[in-house]
């Protein structure tokens, strides 16, 4: 049996048990179908950095350009959280280049999408925020103002994966 915590580490015990209520009761894939009617349509790689690329000219116009976003299916969800962005330097000649990448679970392909949305934006935002403080996460929310609310959705849609599968077989 999974366990209801993995992804609900840091909440308090009270929003614990009433996740582990909707799973016991099964209501937790009516819960989430009922927020999310159906998954998005982004599962090629070129899809994704469109969709990325659009955000970061909407709300980081004057950020460090990028120059690959892709699925990966190396990111493990426990492990490496939802997605990476990655710089690489590299030395050309006498000069250093920067290139910026963000990688996103391949697990993510049939989510919906607004938690699609709120992943982007969090690894955008390490763009200009390198640490998960203050400043990060309210550059998060002026790109995705529900995006705790969709944080903690795409969390209930993880757990719905492991005790139920996927939510939209």
């Amino acid at each position: 049996m999974p366990d209801i915590k993995q992804y609900l580490n840091g909440y308090g015990p009270g929003v614990i048990a009433q996740v582990e209520q909707l799973v016991t009761e099964k209501r937790l894939t009516d819960m989430l179908r009922k927020r999310y009617p159906e998954p998005h349509e982004l599962s090629s790689n070129r899809a994704l950095y469109d969709y990325v690329l659009d955000l970061k000219n909407t709300y980081l116009k004057k950020s460090s350009p990028l120059s690959k976003v892709v699925y990966d299916d190396k990111i493990h969800v426990i492990n490496q959280a939802l997605g990476l962005h990655t710089q690489i330097s590299r030395v050309q000649g006498n000069r250093l280049r920067s290139k910026n990448e963000i990688r996103i679970g391949s697990a993510f392909k049939k989510m919906p999408l607004p938690m699609l949305r709120m992943i982007c934006v969090h690894e955008l935002a390490h763009l200009k925020e390198k640490d998960h403080d203050k400043p990060f996460y309210k550059l998060c929310q002026y790109m995705e103002p529900d995006y705790h609310q969709l944080e903690f959705d795409t969390r209930l849609y993880l757990t719905h994966q492991d005790y139920f599968g996927d939510l939209y077989h």
